[in-house]
């Protein structure tokens, strides 16, 4: 099968989205596949070999930003586009921190959203032209509903289905400013017809869309999660009694870490149990520098400044190592994640895991049996990591049962299964 498959870089950050499009491009490929992994915005920063490398970056960020904000670069001649449409020349912008003014992030999105009658038109055109020079897919993939103003030119200049998967950006579209939050909702809404199919990453996400965007249910389907499992397995090493308490997701208000501290805090100050540690790591974006800084200050006050460390952004061979050191991981996001990839990997390590019972943390900790579902509370979330600390043998028992879990469920072999035969359905009905 020939698959066209776009998928949104984010900066410089490792981005569960662009680990999850790469790794079952690779898988696709493997298997003797024709897939193009096209990033859009900027190149995909991933922690396995990159399958996008090379491939030009369409709808590069920095036209993106100039035509939205300078309305001479709407109209630039292409020859003087591909300067800063260059991957280098994005890569190194991207690396410069730069605060984004709530106001602009919306603008620019319903404009992307308004598609060919938006400010970024002329990346619309270069997109129709891209597709012209090259034989067609058999099938189309967008990465997210953000991205849906792509599914009519890509349509009805290819003549092919247009699948659009859906992982997560519910959360970016409520945390968008009026009247820009309704705008975009509505944009989407008014374009879901011109797309063949949508792919849920989770079941949990699926009641959550057809609400939130009003897709119809038999419009979409499940593709659940798959991580690439190679190094995951093998030796684990001693603890030496140190119970260690492990986060790893983004550091952002909306992952949990915060949530995370102050269980921790109750562990050890009200529920008795000897010391620890609390394990941090992942990216850190300067706008969430503070964030950090605060629950590093809470900890000292609290007396456990000792036993918090962060461990900043890691590679693959890093990550594994790392949660191969914990004894729990727990990642307890204040909103329904749709996702929950720190879960799957944790598992794969043989690591138990610990979450409020609330999105795709309920079916994957019950579809794999690694872990435990605790109430959304603080004094919920500290007895479920008690638990664990108090029977060792259980930790074990569930560490075990993940990884086969995984193994079973949500490896990307797996995955790459499920979209194959999403894919064939849709070629079929159309």
């Amino acid at each position: 099968m020939k698959i066209l498959s776009i998928t949104a870089g984010a900066a410089n950050m490792y981005c569960g989205s662009c680990l999850r499009d790469n790794a079952l491009a690779a898988e696709l490929l493997r298997r003797g596949h024709d897939v193009t992994l096209m990033p859009v915005y900027t190149p995909t920063v991933t922690d396995e070999a990159n399958v996008s490398s090379g491939n030009p970056v369409l709808f590069g960020g920095i036209s993106v930003y100039l035509e939205q904000y300078v309305p001479v670069f709407r109209h630039t001649p292409r020859l003087l586009d591909r300067l800063w449409d260059a991957a280098p020349v994005i890569k190194a912008f991207a690396g410069r921190s730069m605060k984004t003014d709530p106001r602009m992030l919306g603008e620019m999105t319903v404009s992307m959203l308004k598609g060919e009658h938006g400010h970024q038109k002329k990346e619309f055109d270069k997109l129709v032209e891209w597709l012209k020079n090259g034989p067609p897919p058999d099938v189309v993939n967008i990465p997210n509903s953000l991205l849906i103003a792509m599914a009519g030119p890509i349509r009805r200049t290819l003549g092919r289905p247009v699948v659009v998967t859906m992982q997560g950006e519910d959360l970016f579209l409520d945390g968008l400013l009026e009247p820009y939050r309704t705008q975009s909702l509505d944009l989407i809404r008014r374009q879901t017809a011109d797309v063949d199919l949508f792919i849920a990453v989770s079941e949990f996400y699926v009641e959550r869309m057809h609400q939130f965007l009003g897709i119809p249910l038999d419009k979409i389907a499940v593709v659940q999660l798959g991580i690439n499992t190679d190094g995951f397995e093998g030796p684990r090493p001693e603890n030496h009694g140190i119970f260690r308490v492990g986060y790893f997701a983004r550091i952002a208000p909306e992952k949990g870490l915060q949530e995370l501290a102050e269980a921790y805090r109750v562990l050890r100050q009200e529920k008795g149990l000897a010391t620890s540690r609390l394990e941090a790591a992942g990216y850190l974006g300067d706008e969430h520098k503070s964030y950090l800084a605060g629950i590093e200050r809470r900890m000292r006050e609290w007396g456990l400044g000792d036993e918090f460390r962060y461990h900043g952004a890691v590679d693959r061979t890093q990550k594994i190592d790392f949660l191969r050191s914990l004894d729990v991981l727990s990642v307890p996001g204040p909103y329904p994640d749709p996702k929950g990839t720190y879960l799957i990997e944790a598992m794969a390590a043989g690591t138990p895991v610990v979450q409020p019972r609330r999105g795709a943390y309920v079916e994957i900790i019950e579809g794999t049996g690694g872990g435990l579902l605790v109430e959304p509370t603080t004094d919920g979330l500290a007895e479920g990591l008690l638990t664990l600390a108090r029977q060792p043998e259980l930790a074990r028992t569930l560490g075990r049962r993940g990884a086969e879990g995984v193994a079973a469920h949500y490896s990307v072999a797996r995955e790459a299964d499920r979209v194959l035969e999403v894919f064939e359905e849709v070629l079929t009905s159309c």
